[in-house]
């Protein structure tokens, strides 16, 4: 099966450097599968899970912002927070969720609702990945 070179930066570290054979995950336009010979193209990230598939295994992280540049034989993505399961604490993760939800259920006119789904999004993606 063909591959492509896969890298996923952040700030703070080379998160992920390798071959795979398909990456998907969401952006602002939706929801993405990128193969090799992918036409190039260049999107903005939105809160969910990426999926790197490798030759005998599939990777799953929770991906929260970003940029991604997608070439044919290669895909950068520019992640401003991405994390595997094992980095995922979980009762902060539910209680991030929760406190999201009720951001949004008692809004008032002062509250940024873009802020406030975005934050609901990135929690959800990460109790999805945990699962």
């Amino acid at each position: 099966m063909e591959q492509f070179k896969l890298r996923i930066i952040t700030p703070d570290r080379v998160f992920y450097e390798g071959d795979a054979n398909m990456v998907e995950l969401n952006t602002t336009e939706g929801e993405i599968g990128v193969l090799p010979g992918h036409i190039p193209m260049t999107v903005v990230i939105k809160p969910g899970i990426l999926t790197i598939t490798e030759e005998n295994e599939t990777k799953e992280a929770a991906l929260h912002a970003g940029f991604v540049e997608i070439l044919q034989d290669s895909v950068t993505v520019l992640a401003e927070i991405i994390e595997w399961p094992t980095e995922i604490d979980a009762e902060r993760a539910e209680a991030a969720l929760h406190r999201a939800e009720e951001r949004i259920k008692n809004h008032t006119p002062e509250t940024d609702m873009a802020r406030a789904e975005t934050a609901l999004l990135r929690a959800m993606a990460r109790i999805s990945v945990l699962k």
